[in-house]
């Protein structure tokens, strides 16, 4: 199906009058994003189903989508207002106290990496894991374990790990006279830092 067929599905049998194919082709290269509203119509044109078109979901909104849940049904389930739970999804800022927050991981199956990033907790667990890798790790433990509910003796060795590669990547880098190429992994490291805590949690559980 070209964009004008897609277009044409969604004025004729899903009353959007204003899609045009320019509009679809901005969602092909995802230069805007369809509404839930929008999403789910572009599902049934395409006969599948809204899931499949987000592919791995990230975001709240996108996590809530995947499980074809409506935003009444998890404002109800975790016992939050409608509209504050529609603000929430808008700003894709979780605001929920600790019985919530389980509540929303069981309803929408989060994985524990799921959970930290629909809750906003990356960028705090990048920063901390990055001041822990480049001073002394041990300092950082508890307040990662803060943010991510593991064993402390997982955490403990996760975090040990995490600084031994990134100190022992500079040093073999330093000891080759390559200060340049030195900077640039020491960055492309601290840049993936959230990713390598997952698979190397991931790693020492099986």
């Amino acid at each position: 199906m070209g964009p004008e067929h897609v277009a044409y599905g969604l004025r004729s049998s899903f009353g959007l009058p204003y899609v045009t194919p320019d509009l679809v082709i901005a969602w092909e290269h995802r230069l805007a994003s369809p509404s839930s509203t929008e999403l789910t119509a572009l599902a049934g044109v395409l006969w599948c189903s809204a899931g499949e078109l987000i592919g791995k979901p990230r975001t709240l909104r996108e996590h809530r989508i995947a499980r074809g849940l409506a935003q009444e049904d998890v404002a109800r389930t975790v016992g939050h207002e409608l509209l504050a739970y529609v603000r929430m999804e808008e700003h894709d800022e979780w605001r929920g106290t600790d019985r919530q927050s389980a509540a929303l991981a069981d309803l929408l199956d989060l994985t524990l990496p799921d959970f930290v990033t629909v809750t906003g907790r990356d960028a705090k667990l990048a920063d901390l894991l990055r001041s822990a890798v480049t001073t002394r790790w041990q300092a950082y433990v508890r307040p990662v374990g803060k943010l991510v509910p593991l064993d402390r003796r997982l955490l403990e060795a996760t975090v040990q790990e995490l600084h031994r590669d990134y100190q022992g990547q500079m040093v073999a880098t330093l000891s080759w006279g390559d200060s340049a190429g030195s900077s640039a992994s020491g960055r492309e490291f601290l840049d993936r830092i959230v990713d390598r805590f997952w698979t190397t949690v991931e790693r020492s559980t099986y």
